[in-house]
């Protein structure tokens, strides 16, 4: 009777972590695939100027850096620690904000500012993403001065942003920074992953 009850637990215990682990890797997976492309979706090329309003967000002269950011996308919160420490590290050189992407009206800028322990401007100006070309979370938008696009893609190749040979997003910074052209990215850095626009799904 004793061994049966162990075996029982056991097979518990079995099943509930293979069903746990299948979830894990079925939300991996999902992630790890493109983001549909938007029909008559249009990209503004590298180089164009981004027509950003009349914001007196932006009055500023030194380059801009955007974090399209959905709170409700798993992979919006898990580079949020990394997009904080481009924004501490650079900030004296760059202007970052974040562009809160959701139709969730009960976020508030003093909600998310707070939630996600965030230092800078945070926007709920959905036209941004149309004027960038974004249409999907997370992405990273580096403009430089006088608004050029200088960079649009991913932080990293990695989920996580913990892999430094793919760190995009702070390579494209220090290249700018640097006066240098926009270096050759790969498919990783520029094909948008994460969670389509302006809701989080897949």
């Amino acid at each position: 009777m004793r061994k049966m009850r162990t075996l029982l637990s056991v097979s518990g215990l079995l099943f509930i972590f293979s069903v746990i682990g299948s979830v894990f890797w079925f939300n991996e997976w999902k992630y790890s695939l493109p983001t549909p492309v938007p029909n008559h979706y249009q990209s503004p090329n590298i180089g164009d100027y981004i027509d950003l309003g009349v914001s007196e967000d932006f009055k500023d002269t030194k380059p801009l850096f955007f974090h399209f950011f959905n709170p409700d996308c798993p992979c919006s919160k898990f580079n949020i620690p990394h997009f904080i420490s481009l924004s501490t590290k650079y900030g004296n050189e760059i202007n970052f904000a974040v562009i809160v992407m959701t139709n969730d009206k009960s976020y508030t800028e003093e909600k998310i500012r707070k939630k996600f322990d965030l230092k800078v401007p945070v926007l709920f100006d959905t036209s941004l993403a149309v004027a960038c070309g974004v249409y999907s979370t997370p992405q990273a938008v580096l403009l430089g001065r006088g608004r050029m696009l200088y960079y649009k893609g991913n932080y990293n190749r990695s989920r996580y942003c913990t892999d430094p040979n793919s760190n995009y997003a702070q390579m494209a910074i220090d290249s700018l920074l640097a006066a240098h052209r926009q270096p050759l990215f790969n498919k990783y850095a520029l094909t948008a992953y994460g969670c389509s626009l302006p809701t989080c799904t897949k």
